[in-house]
């Protein structure tokens, strides 16, 4: 009885194709590999990019809150140099507002 089939063909279903295995797929396909990594490491650039941008971001914001601090700071300076000189220029023998001046800088 002849079969229908063509010879070989009972062999083919037992050897079926190995899967290729992650070096020969980057071989065969090393076109496809390379722009991969390429794309990859342009995101990995931008990621990082934009987390540098957030992070100028902040650090302005930051800059920004430490020059009012200092403004702040200043302002109170003065004032306690102020109400401090004034006490002292309410002292009959005037030297504590003498020694204060001395002390601040001032040439008043």
């Amino acid at each position: 009885m002849a079969s229908s089939a063509p010879p070989g063909s009972s062999t083919a279903g037992k050897n079926a194709r190995k899967p290729l295995g992650f070096m020969q797929n980057a071989v065969k396909y090393k076109h496809n590999f390379v722009q991969f990594f390429a794309m990859t490491g342009i995101l990995l650039l931008s990621v990082r990019s934009l987390g540098q941008k957030y992070r100028i971001h902040d650090l302005r914001e930051d800059t920004a809150a430490l020059k009012q601090e200092q403004e702040s700071l200043t302002d109170r300076m003065k004032s306690i140099k102020s109400g401090l000189l004034h006490e002292a220029s309410l002292e009959p023998s005037g030297r504590f507002a003498t020694r204060l001046r001395r002390l601040f800088g001032d040439d008043n």
